[in-house]
């Protein structure tokens, strides 16, 4: 059966928000619940946040997305770059499904984001190979193929002319060093040359807050492959973790 509604929650380092989502529409089917991240931010105290969350929904029943801010492989995260290093290792499935009572899946934050546009957003329909990058404190990316999420990409670690490439093309750098949309233009035109190599995509999508500033360093990009912003800015998370629970959940494994 192919599920209508599922339940995606965003977890950042920052705040933590929730809401049942119509997997039809791609839209929040109730007002999205924010909650602040805890100081800590344990894995214990996390789940505690979720129930909590989870509580103002109390006719919700669907299964459960996450994000994660870091690798997640089969439930288990791998790397932990803005949030507790206790969640190494931790399998994020179990302990969450455990607490909250319900069927929980977990999946990288970029990945979700990815998955949501490509369903929804600005890649809805698109086949081929999507890559959908965000740019902000660092580089986040979602590798996608006819629908498929290849996960984990980590393409903002690429090794670019000896540099770890979010350090030079992420959002933050331009802040950073103050660079023009003109010469941020010109590292990231390095960035998406490199990827174009690689993986000869059919489509790049730009995601993060600067998105919203396309026009003024989108035409300064001088590459090859089809290359548009995102659409769905904030809701990408929460809608992108709420798919692939459901998705998830149909195939019967994490």
């Amino acid at each position: 059966m192919t599920r209508t509604r599922a339940f995606g929650i965003d977890f950042g380092g920052t705040g933590i928000k929730g809401a049942p989502v119509d997997l039809v529409a791609g839209g929040f089917a109730a007002e999205r619940v924010r909650i602040k991240t805890p100081e800590k931010a344990m894995p214990q105290d996390v789940a505690k946040v979720f129930v909590e969350l989870l509580a103002q929904f109390p006719e919700s029943d669907e299964p459960i997305g996450v994000t994660v801010p870091g690798v997640v492989r089969h439930g288990v995260v791998l790397s932990a770059a803005n949030i507790d290093h206790s969640w190494i290792g931790t399998d994020a499935d179990k302990l969450l499904t455990e607490a909250t009572g319900r069927d929980v899946h977990v999946v990288n934050d970029a990945d979700a984001a990815g998955l949501a546009e490509v369903r929804y957003g600005a890649a809805a329909g698109q086949r081929g190979v999507v890559i959908v990058t965000t740019l902000g404190t660092g580089i986040g990316s979602a590798l996608i193929n006819d629908g498929v999420l290849v996960p984990n990409t980590e393409l903002g670690h690429l090794e670019i002319d000896g540099h770890d490439a979010e350090s030079r093309a992420a959002n933050s750098a331009r802040e950073r060093e103050e660079l023009s949309w003109e010469h941020w233009g010109r590292r990231l035109t390095k960035y998406y040359r490199t990827l174009e190599k690689l993986f000869s995509p059919d489509l790049f999508l730009i995601g993060g807050g600067v998105s919203k500033d396309w026009a003024e360093f989108g035409h300064h990009i001088d590459i090859s492959t089809e290359i548009r912003p995102a659409t769905l800015l904030n809701k990408a998370g929460v809608v992108g973790a709420a798919l692939y629970a459901a998705e998830s959940d149909s195939s019967g494994g994490h």
